[in-house]
């Protein structure tokens, strides 16, 4: 994964700091265009996956479109050269100041997640002397079969409108005289590893896309979301999703009509993979049954194991030629017991100094960073060497 001239690199930087390998990312990219984009699909990127510049920048010039779920996100995807009009706006809870931002920039369109964000969209698109265009976010309680806290497409949960909401929709769209229903929009969850869900979804969505045009409404836009995972366990050899078999799922099971466009939304499988956080260790110390080893990233650098229970792969990037194996916990630095990485985690043994790689992280990691503890702002590097 690492070239030499990577790691000479990186043992002159200051520790820890994420790192982005262009060329893998450049790679998936051109996966997502061949098995999606050829199709005739509009992929939007999720920018709350990873929102640099620098990513933002290679996702523009491969074409494709942006979804934001909040006003910030918006003015990033505009600022770095995202058009408004491949702009879609998500998220359950957007302040009357997103809207506007959303309004004055003239966005593609809104997905709206309760039947009161489609009177308060109405209003501030009244005011403003606008016509705002919406696809409605709905439900479709298919089970992503994922982690609670990213499961999104039940009936119970935040997102979303659900279908026994259908028929006050469909009374209050008549009143509603500055909204243009656009599309349906759908998200059943993240980090899904089998195409079955992705199966339901699509004949959920087909169910519904029939009761919408039998109430008289001439759809343009599917969104089927993402979600569309990735590996942890195995990024090397795994290193670009199945991009064909995922976009074939949809291409064999989907039912649009002919003046319809499918839309998807991913993230996590477009950059998770590209991105890496390089730390260092700190210091290593045995106790009563346990081995630590204490390393300089914490969960304010990453908090997905924290957070998720995630587990990425940890790899000694430094030499370490004939070491014994050795069991360690692998933990931060942050005041909270929370801030483990690993446990049980077998790696070669480690010493003060060794500089390891974080595996899997261009998704969620970075943009979630804080400053907990009063860290120090993180640095990032980017590298497009060619193999």
């Amino acid at each position: 994964m690492f070239s030499t001239k990577q790691l000479d690199s990186f043992k002159k930087r200051t520790t820890p700091f994420y790192f982005y390998d262009l060329n893998l990312f450049r790679k998936t990219l051109e996966q997502i265009k061949e098995h999606g984009v050829s199709k005739g699909y509009h992929i939007h990127y999720a920018l709350k996956a990873n929102s640099h510049p620098q990513i933002l920048a290679e996702i523009v010039k491969a074409g494709l479109s942006a979804d934001c779920v909040s006003g910030g996100e918006v003015e990033r995807a505009t600022e770095c050269g995202f058009s408004p009009n491949k702009i879609a706006f998500a998220g359950v809870g957007k302040r009357d100041i997103e809207i506007e931002i959303g309004l004055k920039n003239n966005i593609l369109c809104f997905n709206v997640e309760s039947v009161q964000e489609l009177q308060v969209i109405d209003q501030l698109a009244s005011q403003n002397n606008q016509t705002a265009r919406v696809a409605l976010r709905i439900n479709p309680n298919v089970d992503a079969n994922t982690h609670k806290y990213i499961t999104t497409g039940l009936k119970e949960n935040k997102f979303g409108i659900n279908e026994k909401d259908l028929p006050d929709i469909f009374k209050l769209l008549p009143t509603l005289n500055n909204i243009e229903l656009v599309g349906i929009h759908f998200h059943i969850g993240s980090q899904i590893e089998k195409l079955e869900p992705f199966k339901k979804l699509c004949l959920r969505a087909n169910e519904l896309n029939d009761i919408f045009e039998n109430k008289g409404y001439t759809l343009t836009i599917i969104n089927v979301g993402g979600g569309f995972g990735i590996n942890y366990s195995n990024p090397d050899e795994n290193g670009i999703p199945d991009f064909k078999k995922f976009f074939g799922t949809f291409e064999k099971h989907i039912n649009l009509k002919p003046h319809q466009q499918l839309h998807f939304e991913l993230g996590r499988s477009v950059v998770g993979q590209s991105g890496s956080l390089i730390t260092r260790v700190l210091f290593t110390k045995t106790g009563i049954e346990k081995n630590f080893a204490i390393i300089d990233a914490g969960m304010t650098e990453l908090i997905r194991p924290a957070l998720y229970q995630a587990k990425h792969e940890i790899q000694i990037i430094s030499d370490h030629a004939n070491r014994p194996e050795k069991q360690y916990e692998i933990v931060g630095p942050i005041c909270e017991s929370s801030d483990v990485f690993r446990t049980g985690y077998e790696i070669a043994e480690l010493k003060r100094g060794d500089i390891l790689a974080i595996r899997s992280c261009g998704a969620y990691g970075e943009v979630m960073k804080s400053q907990y503890n009063l860290r120090h702002e993180i640095g990032t590097a980017f590298s497009d060497e060619t193999e």
